[in-house]
């Protein structure tokens, strides 16, 4: 047999025996299994929900009675993001950001209904789930098991037999490293039934694999990690120690410090803080309103021009639908540019932080994870695009009925003749203009290549550390 499965085979008999390594596989095992059953769980209601709620949404808007346009443009509509299936394992962003947005005439609204309002990092350990277990508790568990592999052979004596028959150093690191990635892949079962679970749930086959493949790579640069410390300190004691420390500043201390960097780096103003801002530009824009709002003194003399009228009550249209849906265009070029602007220095605090993946592999592997899962912040970003678009067409589509089926009569004088109030009331099937909305991950290639940069970042962790074991297996001495 060969010599590298034979020394992988004697380090599994040994683990197999020892009630450390098995009570502390028994306890992550339980873990996974009952962390994955419960968000698998939450992520399925969630999603039966929000499915439902946006259907019921829909029901009541094309349900309203006859009633002037514009109190439809205020009455507004809802538009939810139900999670993917690989939110299963991996729920991203969705506790932090919120799950659903109030859509209605001249504002933005927010994101409602986060579970959590704290997670400033956007997708970080902000509750148990498959991911995060992954994420930090398996390398503990790793390390538990591995740390004194080379370590022990050289202590009891058995490594200088090992190399005196002629075994080299290569080959015992790579039986040490076959041992604990057969561990490693043990372990992998659970997200790769995940994954299996998605891809029957709807979930593109391309994106399960590629995410069940980030975390064999992550697992693998922590296997490699594990090795290189154990063929290159002389004591058990310190090896534990190192790594120890090593997990601490990779999976803890780091992400903190990248978060606060990309932070530090970028200043995104908020919501409301954008909104303050855009006010006195707001004002500049004039009051949709009021049709008499001097604002609107040259688009007035444009459409008289443009049909040929002398005044507004000659028009053939409402000049006061007129004056309404070009205040929300202008108005909604405003909110977007500002919106734009607040959304692009998020993604730049998002690709900051992902580039200490250099330094701290869980940083880019949660980032893959979430990106393949079509949880993360980009994913965040076009819901609140698509959501605005959904808004801006259905209120658009309302001025355009309130300016073409209304008369600007009727309109003006509505609010004290009760037959002229009548008369500007549109039929309820003019509701159906708006447009039903489900929202959906990006198509897998996509996200596969939004996570190529983490990926290659943790290929270049495994690829490095790959270097310092060669070297370090080439010195092997007992």
């Amino acid at each position: 047999m060969n010599t590298v499965l034979l020394i992988a085979r004697e380090e599994w008999r040994l683990w197999a025996r020892s009630r450390v390594v098995l009570v502390a596989a028994l306890i992550v095992a339980v873990l996974l299994a009952v962390t994955s059953a419960i968000t698998a769980a939450r992520v399925g209601d969630e999603a039966a929900k929000r499915t439902a709620r946006q259907a019921s949404a829909e029901a009541t808007f094309f349900a309203q009675p006859d009633r002037h346009p514009h109190r439809m443009v205020h009455y507004g509509h809802y538009a939810f993001r139900s999670p993917p299936p690989l939110a299963a394992f991996d729920p991203g962003v969705d506790a932090v950001t919120g799950q659903s947005i109030f859509l209605e005439g001249h504002r933005q609204n927010t994101a409602m209904f986060a579970d959590t309002r704290s997670g400033a990092d956007l997708g970080g350990f902000a509750a148990l789930n498959p991911a995060n277990l992954y994420q930090l508790l398996l390398p503990l568990l790793l390390i538990i098991i591995g740390h004194g592999m080379v370590l022990r052979e050289r202590e009891s004596g058995t490594l200088a037999v090992m190399l005196a028959q002629g075994q080299s150093g290569l080959a015992i690191a790579g039986g040490k490293a076959l041992a604990l990635a057969g561990v490693a892949a043990l372990f992998l079962l659970p997200v790769a039934g995940l994954a299996g679970f998605s891809v029957a749930a709807g979930e593109a086959p391309l994106a399960a694999a590629i995410l069940v493949a980030g975390y064999a790579l992550y697992l693998g640069v922590w296997v490699a990690l594990v090795l290189a410390v154990s063929l290159l300190v002389r004591q058990r004691s310190v090896a534990l120690g190192l790594l120890v420390f090593a997990w601490l500043l990779i999976a803890l201390i780091v992400p903190r410090l990248a978060i606060n960097a990309g932070s530090a780096a970028v200043d995104a103003p908020g919501k409301i803080e954008s909104d303050l801002v855009m006010l006195a530009q707001q004002r500049a824009l004039g009051d949709g309103h009021n049709a008499a709002d001097p604002a609107f003194d040259a688009l007035q003399k444009q459409v008289l021009e443009q049909y040929e009228a002398a005044s507004i009550e000659e028009l053939p249209i409402n000049w006061r639908g007129v004056v309404a849906g070009y205040s929300e265009a202008k108005l909604t070029d405003l909110m977007n540019g500002y919106a734009e602007a607040r959304m692009q220095k998020e993604a730049q605090q998002s690709r900051i932080v992902t580039l200490f993946g250099l330094v701290s592999p869980t940083l880019a592997v949660g980032a893959s994870s979430r990106t393949l899962a079509g949880t993360d912040l980009a994913t965040h970003h076009r819901f609140l695009r698509e959501s605005e678009a959904l808004r801006f067409d259905f209120v658009q589509g309302l001025n355009d009925l309130h300016a073409k089926a209304l008369t600007y009569a009727d309109d003006a004088a509505r609010s004290a003749d009760p037959e002229a109030e009548a008369r500007t009331r549109v039929n309820a099937d003019a509701w159906r203009l708006l447009e039903t909305f489900r929202f959906v991950p990006d198509p897998a290639t996509q996200r596969v290549a939004r996570a190529g940069l983490p990926l290659a970042l943790m290929l270049i962790w495994l690829a490095a550390l790959g270097g310092v074991i060669a070297v370090g297996a080439r010195r092997l001495r007992p």
